[in-house]
């Protein structure tokens, strides 16, 4: 393997969920981390006869045999994650950054109150644009703070480099897709940051060295939510 990430090629919805899950299960990662923006993408795998719609668990979770991660540059809603963490059964295998910026109910109501976005820009309405803000005006809240977090703090980026030293085989699951990159992306009809391969890596603390493959996830026919 050892490192492999994979992204999205155009405005997301792409499959990315599914392909994850396969990987997972065909060549058992080790460890499957989650970059990205955060609760504002939503993975869908089936598995053991169930739907699963995943807003923060890696849906790497389908192998029972990995450890779960979520990188300190992608934001928590600790309401969102211990739903899905309940859903999923992996307590006992799911590890959180302390580092990772909090959504709080305040970054929603932003979010879907703004006019701007809500209606020029479209916005999942998960309050990821206001907690970006809040992170880098350096007021966010960290997952460090938050006490129902804290059984399931580690340190994502020490745990990966460690492991991809010992030849671990670890999967990184980006979110949305090239086109929606706050940089490079059809702005201003993007999302609150880059979602470029480099920016998917600084979100969980590996160099780009440390990266055997970058696969871009396509649809057959290229679609996108909201405006743009």
């Amino acid at each position: 393997m050892p490192c492999i990430l994979v992204c999205g090629g155009q405005w997301g919805d792409e499959g990315k969920g599914k392909i994850v899950a396969y990987l997972s299960l065909k060549y058992k990662p080790h460890i499957v981390v989650r970059a990205g923006v955060g609760p504002n993408a939503g993975h869908t795998v089936y598995f053991a006869g169930k739907r699963f719609g995943l807003r923060q668990v890696p849906c790497g979770f389908v192998y029972e045999g990995a450890r779960l991660l979520i990188g300190p540059g992608v934001l928590v809603n600790p309401e969102v994650l211990l739903k899905e963490m309940e859903e999923t059964g992996v307590k006992g295998r799911l590890g959180v950054d302390g580092g990772c910026a909090i959504i709080e109910p305040k970054h929603i109501e932003r979010d879907r109150s703004s006019e701007h976005l809500s209606k020029k820009i479209g916005t999942t309405g998960s309050g990821c644009g206001p907690a970006n803000v809040d992170r880098v005006n350096r007021v966010a809240k960290l997952a460090r703070e938050v006490e129902e977090l804290k059984p399931f703090l580690t340190d994502v980026p020490l745990e990966l480099n460690e492991a991809l030293n010992q030849g671990k085989k670890v999967l990184v699951e980006g979110s949305q897709g090239f086109g929606l990159s706050l940089i490079h992306g059809t702005y201003p009809y993007v999302t609150s940051k880059d979602t470029c391969a480099g920016t998917m890596l600084a979100d969980v603390g590996i160099g780009p060295t440390k990266v055997s493959e970058v696969l871009l996830v396509f649809k057959a026919y290229a679609t996108r939510v909201g405006e743009g």
